[in-house]
């Protein structure tokens, strides 16, 4: 069992499009990456190497991830850092390769160590992939030609790891997350499941190839269908509408941010927007405010499921079930193929209705982080994975999250969750985005304060005097700051945590 499994979708129905008028079928695909792979092994690549990929979106990304993840662990990389970060992940992840296309970032390749071989992935006119070992490993040889062809190398198993990313790191140096055939193979399917996926839907691909979000929730969940994937070079608020019409996609998978984009652009697209009909639009890798929820539903005619996901469990956890079942907006949902429990600090699950840790146990969360004992220790146990995140249960099993545990304001005593926050500050019509966050205050502990991203014109004292009208006064935020953006990570999330540092220089 391995991720060639997935790839079952009938031989001459399209799997792989780029905007740029290549396509690739399942056909092509899948000889495609067989013949990869056996490339990959003659430059003496095998199931226990790391394989770093360095490319931007597209389909030559999705074809590298396969072929990587087949013959050895594909480490795929956000094509934006900067070559000391790309040299710690190399090291961290033990790389033996690196791919690239021919255009790829200077850094990445300038950071690549003597011990590393270098292969460029060349787009061949029919949408395939070649790759070329342009530099071999400094202890192996000094030519650049194949080492020693082995095309009958065994395919890996589902317990091989077959892809290694790291958790964010935004409060200490990031895990290494492993994840197994099987991981992905059963999250794929939940996917598949949840929102009844089959080879009629078209999936438009947003997200980034070097994130659990893209990589599953929209290409793996997509092939396992049989569907077919639109795969852009990125995102692109410009073109979005315009790749709508042209593709006709049934559904699309996002972070927040980009639906909040997408949105304030519908007004000036109506036309596609009446010609076309998503069947269901996907949020996942943030909360998505509720009133978020309401002005898509209303100006994009089209169900709006919230999923709760994580890189642990291979992404999805939970998500709301599509029409005609009760989606319940502010909630994720319930979980498909995966139990979710509410934790007390010390392991005891808790009763329905109970404010906990949220738990999950499912065959597509991974074992463990990789040789970092401790954080196992307080992560996983008694067979439940610890998400970090706080939240309850209704009495139908539907999840609400309150937040990150670590997010959490205390005020003097009162836990103040900042999503709260964030949904009334959003219910300004002069409000385009807004991010809570705790700073430190000598007699509370901590106090909490706004920034948010404004549409029109609007005054800090409009704003708190409009928290006042719905929050209780110790929710009321101390102070708003009126910020031109705000500050973002590299997959996109909100930097809540490091706000009050990076405004006022403060630890938070």
């Amino acid at each position: 069992m391995n991720l060639f499994e997935l790839l079952a979708g009938e031989e001459n129905h399209p799997a792989l499009i780029t905007p740029d008028g290549s396509s690739l079928n399942y056909g092509q695909l899948r000889q495609n990456v067989t013949s990869l792979v056996s490339q990959l092994n003659s430059f003496g690549l095998k199931q226990d190497h790391r394989i770093a990929i360095v490319m931007s979106n597209g389909s030559p990304m999705a074809i590298t991830f396969l072929a990587a993840a087949l013959c050895g662990t594909a480490a795929p990389l956000n094509p934006k850092y900067k070559q000391e970060e790309f040299a710690f992940y190399y090291e961290d992840t033990q790389a033996k390769a690196l791919i690239t296309l021919s255009d790829g970032p200077e850094a990445a390749i300038a950071a690549a160590s003597v011990d590393m071989m270098l292969i460029n992935a060349q787009v061949n006119n029919d949408g395939t992939l070649n790759f070329e070992l342009t530099k071999a490993p400094s202890n192996t040889s000094h030519s650049p030609l194949p080492i020693t062809p082995n095309p009958h190398s065994p395919l890996p198993n589902s317990d091989d790891v077959a892809m290694i990313l790291h958790t964010s790191g935004t409060t200490s140096r990031p895990k290494r997350v492993p994840i197994r055939h099987r991981n992905l193979i059963a999250s794929a399917n939940n996917i598949v499941n949840a929102y009844s996926l089959t080879a009629a839907d078209t999936t438009l691909c947003l997200m980034p190839l070097f994130h659990i979000h893209g990589l599953v929730g929209c290409l793996l969940a997509t092939l396992a269908s049989g569907g077919k994937l639109v795969c852009p070079h990125g995102f692109n608020a410009l073109e979005f509408w315009k790749l709508v019409k042209t593709y006709k996609p049934t559904w699309y998978s996002a972070a927040p941010t980009m639906h909040q984009t997408i949105l304030a652009r519908a007004g000036r697209n109506t036309e596609i927007v009446n010609a076309h009909s998503f069947r269901f639009i996907r949020s996942s890798s943030a909360p998505l405010p509720p009133i978020i929820i309401e002005q898509m539903e209303s100006s994009l005619n089209a169900p709006v499921v919230e999923s709760y996901s994580m890189t642990e469990a291979c992404h999805l956890m939970t998500t709301n079930p599509l029409p005609p079942k009760i989606r319940k907006p502010g909630t994720v949902g319930y979980g498909f193929g995966v139990e979710v429990g509410i934790m007390d600090a010390e392991g005891n699950l808790l009763p329905q209705g109970s404010l906990g840790e949220v738990v999950v146990k499912a065959p597509n969360v991974i074992d463990g982080y990789e040789n970092n004992p401790e954080a196992n220790a307080t992560a996983f146990i008694n067979g439940w994975f610890c998400t970090g995140d706080q939240g309850t249960k209704d009495e139908d099993g539907y999840l609400c999250l309150t937040g990150r545990i670590k997010e959490l304001i205390n005020r003097g005593g009162e836990k103040i969750s900042p999503l709260e926050v964030d949904d009334v500050l959003l219910r300004h019509p002069a409000v385009a985005e807004a991010l809570a966050f705790a700073v430190p205050h000598k007699s509370l502990g901590e106090d909490i304060h706004a920034a948010v991203v404004l549409k029109t014109q609007a005054s800090e004292k409009e704003l708190l005097a409009h928290c006042s009208t719905m929050l209780a006064d110790f929710k009321v935020p101390q102070q708003i700051h009126i910020l031109d953006q705000l500050p973002r990570g590299a997959t996109g999330k909100l930097q809540r945590l490091a706000m009050a540092k990076l405004l006022l220089g403060e630890g938070s």
